[in-house]
């Protein structure tokens, strides 16, 4: 939600704040005034195209803030955390444009400089601007197939998964059946060296580990007469001379005599120092033990030594080829072994994979097929629910339609598939094109939405889809300029209630020069203008009160605002606007609470 704008030098407007809230929120004004750089304000909040020629004449720059309060967990809370931005000890997320006179443009969010797309990405999950000449969401290329899907929910979301996952094998296994039919000569010979060198690591059969175990045989084998000596002085320190020469006693006996001294004292704490030399004692008995035993197996082979230097010359053939050292061979053979995998470049081979591609499209067929069905049904709905909505906002005789049709694959399409005889686009969201067509009166045939509507039909239109896709919608403030344009009377009225019954579910802003539809806001902004000495206008926001509220919709009652009569009409306009939201509202509750029942049944 937006909880918060401030303008400074757009336009007219010199410095403005507008505390927003849930709800509906309308802005009215005089002609001039500046309510549509409310509009454009937020516009260049949502990341939108900066004019220089919006700055405020006489200043050097044109600034917008916007505080917004996005939902834990939601798309434009991660956006936050990804770009590094900062929030408010509340939550919420201060997002700004600046506006040089050079037409120099910056963006910050949440106190970081950050590219104007970054608040194109954070508005798109979080604000949508439907301005007159500015149908940003529903013109942008993919929005109306969005639309459908959003409205048409898991009845296509699912068809679309499943779809998508198929795509995937199908595109992987016909990238392969190409590459492997493209360079087979290529792959034949690399399968020949992969196949050679596996060969040769078969044949010598390296071990893990085998490089160092021989280096350290390797090692022992060329210096045993060193390590025969060095064991056997070693052996006779601990253990003592083979000829039991008592002038040269050994460490046991040492140890064994300092032992018998302490143990044989009544001092507790020589007697504990005693048990410890016996534990000594047995140390080196098992050391002196060892290394008889490693006397014994260290013997002079010079048979062995030669087997391990060759052992070693050969694996050493293999380190220089294939890896650092043995294990890396055995690393590089277990991938040569997997790329040897699919290097078959066969008759075989090739007839396999080409049937499972074949399948695999058979397979994409039929998916694309039933989220093209989906699709279609959804949009006969979809057509219908917006006509029916057309009909209370001065377009009684329109009629919406949804076109569903396909995607003709161009030549060289590497994702063409032929349905029907007909090689389409297989593109990641399916291979439907949607168009919202609009047939103003019966007589006029359809035309592509944006093509035959004027800008206040547009609007209408985009309002008409809001209210039916208002459960579907995750934006949750939804901004309206001029909504109302070219209607009056009942017309208005019925805007008015619309607009109320989707800032039920979301919060709305309106710009408006009809009393009819100023009259069911929740809360009322105006936009004065005062001409000063120097020539300039300066205009700035606020909120009304009940009482400057009358007023205000008086004077948009034809300049009514100084008679009584003016004044009891927008008196009357209030009470009933405030009657029929109660209405609409315990309608809703009901038919709300009629569902959960049903729903519980």
């Amino acid at each position: 939600m937006l909880t918060e704008m401030r303008i400074e030098g757009l336009g007219v407007i010199d410095e403005a704040t507008l505390d927003l809230h849930p709800g509906l929120t309308v802005v009215t004004g005089e002609t001039g005034a500046g309510k549509t750089m409310v509009v454009t304000g937020l516009q260049l909040l949502a990341g939108g195209r900066a004019d220089a020629s919006r700055v405020r004449r006489g200043a050097d720059r044109a600034t917008v803030e916007g505080r917004f309060r996005p939902a834990h967990g939601s798309p434009a809370a991660d956006l936050a955390s990804e770009v590094g931005a900062r929030t408010d000890e509340d939550g919420s997320l201060i997002a700004s444009r600046t506006l040089t006179v050079d037409g120099r443009s910056r963006a910050h969010l949440g106190g970081r400089s950050v590219p104007a797309g970054v608040l194109a990405e954070l508005a798109d999950g979080m604000l949508a601007v439907h301005g007159q000449n500015d149908q940003l969401r529903l013109l942008r290329t993919g929005e109306q197939r969005a639309v459908l899907d959003r409205f048409a929910g898991d009845v296509v979301s699912g068809a679309l998964s499943a779809y998508r996952g198929i795509r995937k094998q199908w595109l992987d296994c016909s990238a392969e059946l190409a590459t492997r039919r493209e360079n087979s000569r290529e792959l034949a010979r690399e399968a020949d060296l992969l196949g050679h060198s596996l060969a040769e690591i078969t044949a010598i059969d390296p071990q893990p580990g085998e490089d160092a175990a021989l280096l350290a045989e390797a090692r022992r084998l060329a210096d045993v007469d060193q390590l025969r000596e060095t064991a056997a002085l070693a052996q006779t320190a601990v253990s003592g001379a083979p000829d039991c020469d008592h002038d040269q006693p050994s460490a046991i006996d040492l140890v064994g005599q300092a032992r018998r001294r302490l143990e044989a004292e009544s001092d507790p704490q020589l007697q504990a120092l005693g048990q410890r030399l016996a534990e000594a004692a047995a140390v080196l008995g098992d050391v002196a033990a060892e290394l008889s035993g490693y006397l014994e197996t260290l013997n002079a082979d010079p048979a062995r030594l030669e087997q391990v230097l060759g052992r070693q010359a050969d694996l050493k053939r293999l380190t220089r080829k294939y890896g650092a050292d043995v294990d890396g061979v055995l690393a590089w053979a277990q991938q040569a072994h997997q790329r040897l995998a699919g290097l078959d470049t066969s008759e075989e081979a090739i007839a396999a994979m080409t049937a499972r591609r074949d399948q695999l499209a058979t397979e994409l067929t039929r998916h694309a097929t039933a989220l093209t069905a989906a699709r279609t049904a959804a949009g006969r709905e979809l057509g219908d629910a917006v006509t029916a909505e057309l009909a209370g906002l001065a377009m009684g005789q329109a009629q919406l339609s949804v076109a569903v049709y396909p995607t003709l694959a161009a030549d060289g399409d590497d994702a063409a598939l032929t349905i029907a005889g007909t090689r389409l686009r297989a593109g990641p969201e399916g291979v439907d094109e949607v168009e919202l067509r609009l047939a103003p009166h019966p007589d006029s045939g359809s035309m592509p939405v944006h093509k035959g509507a004027s800008g206040g039909e547009l609007s209408r239109v985009m309002l008409a889809l809001e209210v039916v896709l208002a459960d579907a919608d995750p934006v949750p403030t939804m901004v309206f300029d001029e909504v109302d344009a070219g209607v009056g009377g009942r017309a208005a009225v019925e805007i008015g209630r619309r607009l109320a019954r989707l800032a039920r579910s979301h919060q709305v802003v309106v710009v408006t020069h009809l009393a009819q539809v100023a009259a069911y806001a929740d809360r009322h902004l105006v936009v004065d203008k005062a001409t000063h000495a120097t020539g300039l206008t300066r205009s700035g926001v606020r909120e009304l009160d009940e009482t400057a509220r009358v007023g205000e919709l008086a004077r948009m009652l034809a300049g009514l605002d100084d008679t009584d009569t003016g004044r009891a009409h927008a008196e009357e306009l209030l009470l009933s606007a405030k009657a029929d939201k109660s209405r609409e509202w315990e309608t809703g509750f009901r038919h709300r609470a009629t569902s959960r029942a049903t729903h519980k049944l």
